[in-house]
């Protein structure tokens, strides 16, 4: 398990873009498990629908790209260098995030090669599919 400080070891962003308060599970260069603490104190909710607050998709998929920056990066051949997101794909939103939700984010990556990783994600709460994505990586 990896928490805040680590992975803010492992990442270059910082408050307010870092999405991934913790990982649960780490298989460098093939999975990660990772959550994101949906707080009602987001600065995002202020303008989101502040009488409806919804946590967006595109940060979601944000989410979901910092999880997998993290199983690329933990490859000590990666140490010290960036993953940029490169694509995104067949991207679909199926359950809404609000304020106090636990976004549970599993990322599988299906190649790794010449820089570039492939692979999927899903951001869950609870049981229910909030997203999913295929999601590209360029290291740099």
């Amino acid at each position: 398990m990896l928490e805040a400080q680590e992975i803010m070891q492992i990442l270059p962003h910082r408050y307010p873009m870092l999405m991934v308060d913790r990982v649960l599970t780490l298989t460098p260069g093939q999975s990660a498990v990772g959550v994101k603490n949906v707080s009602v104190n987001e600065a995002i909710f202020q303008g989101h629908f502040p009488n409806n607050p919804i946590f967006p998709g595109v940060l979601q998929i944000e989410a979901l790209a910092q999880t997998g920056a993290v199983v690329l990066l933990s490859l000590p051949e990666n140490a010290g260098k960036t993953a940029f997101l490169g694509g995104v794909s067949k991207a679909k939103f199926r359950h809404m995030v609000r304020p106090g939700d636990v976004l549970r984010l599993e990322v599988s990556l299906d190649k790794v090669a010449d820089g570039i990783g492939r692979g999927k994600g899903k951001a869950y709460v609870g049981e229910d599919l909030a997203c999913a994505a295929e999601l590209v990586f360029a290291l740099q």
